[in-house]
């Protein structure tokens, strides 16, 4: 069976909106043999520089890339879980590199939108933590990334409950690879919005967002991870279950949330 697409509210594409698609694409296809840093627009550059986030022009562009991918990741994360956002800059501001403006809606899905900034720098060198010592080790001195961190962790204890202690981030480990699950096949989709916020000297609206990155698979609900589930010894022996057919339906996830950066 196929996968299903996200559940995009169906709005109305503005002119406006489609002529700045045609151009994007326009522009991507001229551009499809340089790489990343070479296609960076003009405004994103003298802006970092001029601004004094930058010594030379080599790291504004290096430094754009970067928060391409991580806006990117953001963007296509939220359309993947069904969530709305009103549009996707690298637009450097005082206290922040880029942003994805008013995300909301995400529901049990939100910490996968969280996490995908992270997820999506990593997608790009593909360098994710292979083992689980080195990534509860990244987890545990990840505290300030624009806020992505502190929504992250609120969203899995909504999730998957509270840690029960500091040391204890098994339930932060499992939405994470859940997360790497989810956004490795979306990678092409990421590279595709990361590219277009590059050549694009504007911020991207949601519509223009979702028409560059193309049909999006909406993901299998998360599993609660080992640790939220009751120990073997808590659990009653399988004579002692009620069969399937008697058991209540399982309850439904969380309800959708407003997430603003």
């Amino acid at each position: 069976m196929p996968p299903r697409l996200s559940r995009r509210r169906r709005c109305p594409v503005k002119p406006a909106e489609e002529r700045a698609v045609a151009a994007i694409r326009a522009e991507l296809t001229r551009l499809a043999r340089y790489d990343d840093e070479s296609i960076v627009h003009d405004r994103w550059i003298r802006q970092r520089y001029d601004g004094g986030y930058a010594a030379s022009y080599g790291p504004a562009r290096a430094e754009a890339v970067s928060t391409a991918w991580h806006e990117a990741g953001h963007a296509v994360a939220a359309l993947a879980a069904g969530a709305r956002f009103s549009s996707a800059s690298i637009s450097h501001g005082r206290d922040h590199a880029g942003r994805v403006h008013k995300i909301s809606g995400g529901g049990e899905l939100a910490f996968v939108i969280d996490a995908a900034g992270q997820l999506a720098e990593r997608l790009r060198d593909w360098s994710m933590p292979e083992h689980d010592d080195e990534l509860r080790a990244w987890l545990a001195a990840w505290k300030s990334d624009g806020g992505d961190a502190r929504h992250f962790r609120r969203a899995v204890a909504a999730r998957f409950g509270p840690r029960e202690r500091a040391a204890d981030c098994a339930a932060e480990c499992a939405a994470w690879r859940y997360s790497e699950q989810v956004l490795t096949p979306l990678r092409p989709a990421i590279r595709q919005v990361a590219r277009a916020l590059l050549v694009h000297p504007r911020p991207l609206p949601y519509q223009v967002t979702a028409a560059i990155a193309g049909p999006v698979p909406f993901p299998a609900p998360a599993p609660p991870p080992a640790s939220a589930r009751p120990p073997a010894s808590a659990r009653p022996p399988a004579s002692a279950r009620p069969p399937a057919s008697a058991r209540p339906p399982p309850r439904p996830g969380p309800g959708a949330r407003e997430i603003s950066r």
